[in-house]
Formats: C-alpha cells, structure tokens, sequence
C-alpha cells in the first residue's frame, strides 16, 4: 500500500527553536581558585545524591570550570574526603 503523504501542510518542525526558551545563564558566585579539592561544600553542590558528577547542561559552568571541578571531585573521592 502506498505511503499517504500531506502535501498541504508546511510546519516542519525541524530547525525552528522560536518556540523554545533560553536556558538561563549560571551567576558564577565563585572564583576558578575556589575550586579545590579540599573545598568540599562547594563540591557537594556539583554531585547527585548518588554520587554522579552533575554535566555541564545541569550545571551551566564554563568548560574550564567543569573540567577544574570534575578533577577536584576526583581528586577529593581518592582523599577519601567525599564519596
């Protein structure tokens, strides 16, 4: 049987984000040399309960910051100061 197809209708979808709103952008209250392994209040905020380190999608940081926060995350589990 062959394919219906709706040669009327124009909306594609695809391409168009006039409908979609802005993701807000992060209020940085803190400096890149905050970011320290063993500044583990700060750190916490950037961890689920789980313990999964949180991407930048969620945490709206500039790279250089995510990539600093993710090593101090680490670094601070090996020093066994978080989980």
């Amino acid at each position: 049987m062959p394919r219906k197809t709706n040669t009327d209708k124009k909306s594609d979808k695809r391409g168009t984000r006039e409908n979609r709103t802005p993701r807000p952008k992060p209020k940085i209250d803190f400096t890149i040399d905050a970011l320290d392994y063993k500044n583990t209040t700060l750190l916490r905020t950037f961890v689920t309960d789980q313990g999964r380190i949180l991407p930048r999608k969620y945490t709206g940081l500039p790279a250089q910051y995510q990539r600093r926060m993710t090593a101090a995350i680490k670094r601070a589990r090996q020093m066994l100061l978080m989980k």
